[in-house]
């Protein structure tokens, strides 16, 4: 390599180091498990550094049951309403500001998001092992006014309690947020031996916290006749159907008898429905098809529009529809209310296209 050569070379590597607004990996924002509220350990998972793209507020994962866990990203637009019934659920647990809320799963925090804990002034803390001794020392030390955890392996903990002789050391006044899975009822009787408070909270990673204690936590919910178990509701979530149906009314919730919604009985809704959309507030079919693809990806349901689909209507409309082979339609959801978590997705999309890429490494057809 020549003189000149080199010179240019050098200089190239000055203005690099100097004027280049291109990032280094060390001046890259780094997201933290700190920075979400989710610090805490499981045995379930490992640590991985990722690049999640800036158009999403955050990734989590489904927590699975007999499949495989998937990927879910969660959009700037649709954080607010996420994280205020995040809040709300909180404060209806009992927690007042300045409260510690102990998760005893980690990755439950991200079905909050931080906003949540922020909204209600509270601070979310973790256990420094995923066991139920850790959580029992956690619970009796720390004395938090909320905790976040399955209800069984709350029951069994509790038990635990019991059998070692420091039951009376559990403090005064926690509630059990019970979250997860299906609500354990032989928490019940238990809990009520100590006076601990039991609450209920449904809800996923891919939509947020839903309903507590058989109450909605969200003005966007709808609920749709099962046609396949009488008495039962299809619980959808601002337009898109959770895949989720619930026995409803009678004596109401187990532990609210305003509750209509009895999501400890919780079944996979059969067949599962899918979303046509008949019409929608996009100023584009492009955005809306775009929109419904990346609603795929992201939050595992399948959006697609129908033929004639009215573009850049004041409401949108959204049939229900049972998934092949019957395709028929079982309800229409057109209030714009309703399908606000719908509208937050098609905001993402058209946020999503009016930023360009802004690395030049990553240019397609160029």
């Amino acid at each position: 390599m020549g003189t000149a050569q080199q010179q240019v070379l050098e200089e190239l590597a000055r203005l690099t180091e100097e004027f280049s607004t291109a990032p280094s990996l060390d001046a890259m924002p780094r997201r933290t498990l700190a920075d979400k509220d989710v610090a805490g350990p499981t045995s379930a998972h490992v640590i991985e550094e990722i690049h999640t793209p800036l158009n999403f507020a955050y990734t989590t994962f489904t927590t699975g049951s007999t499949a495989f866990q998937n990927i879910v990203g969660v959009t700037w637009p649709e954080l607010p309403e996420r994280a205020a019934a995040g809040a709300r659920a909180l404060r209806r647990a009992g927690a007042c500001p300045g409260d510690r809320v102990l998760l005893c799963y980690a990755p439950l925090g991200n079905v909050f998001s931080r906003g949540a804990f922020e909204g209600a002034s509270v601070e979310p803390i973790f256990l420094p092992h995923s066991s139920r001794d850790a959580f029992l020392v956690a619970l009796c030390r720390e004395k938090p006014r909320v905790v976040v955890g399955e209800s069984s392996f709350l029951r069994v903990a509790l038990e635990d309690a019991k059998k070692l002789g420091i039951w009376e050391a559990i403090p005064e006044g926690v509630h059990l947020l019970c979250a997860g899975t299906p609500l354990d009822m032989e928490l019940l009787p238990l809990a009520e031996e100590c006076d601990i408070g039991v609450h209920d909270l449904y809800g996923c990673q891919e939509f947020g916290w839903l309903v507590m204690d058989g109450a909605p936590l969200r003005d966007d919910l709808t609920l749709v006749p099962d046609a396949e178990r009488e008495g039962w509701a299809i619980l959808v979530a601002g337009g898109l159907p959770t895949g989720d149906s619930f026995p409803m009314g009678g004596a109401g919730h187990a532990l609210n008898a305003d509750g209509p919604i009895h999501t400890y009985a919780r079944q996979r809704t059969t067949p599962e429905l899918e979303v046509v959309v008949r019409a929608c507030t996009a100023q584009s079919e492009m955005t809306l098809e775009r929109a419904c693809r990346s609603i795929l990806r992201i939050k595992g349901r399948i959006v697609r529009p129908a033929p004639g689909v009215r573009i850049a209507a004041e409401t949108n409309e959204l049939a229900l529809v049972e998934a092949w082979p019957s395709g028929r339609s079982v309800a229409v959801v057109g209030d714009q209310e309703k399908t606000k978590l719908f509208d937050c997705l098609l905001e993402a999309q058209e946020q999503y296209q009016a930023t360009a890429k802004s690395d030049p490494l990553w240019m397609k057809g160029r």
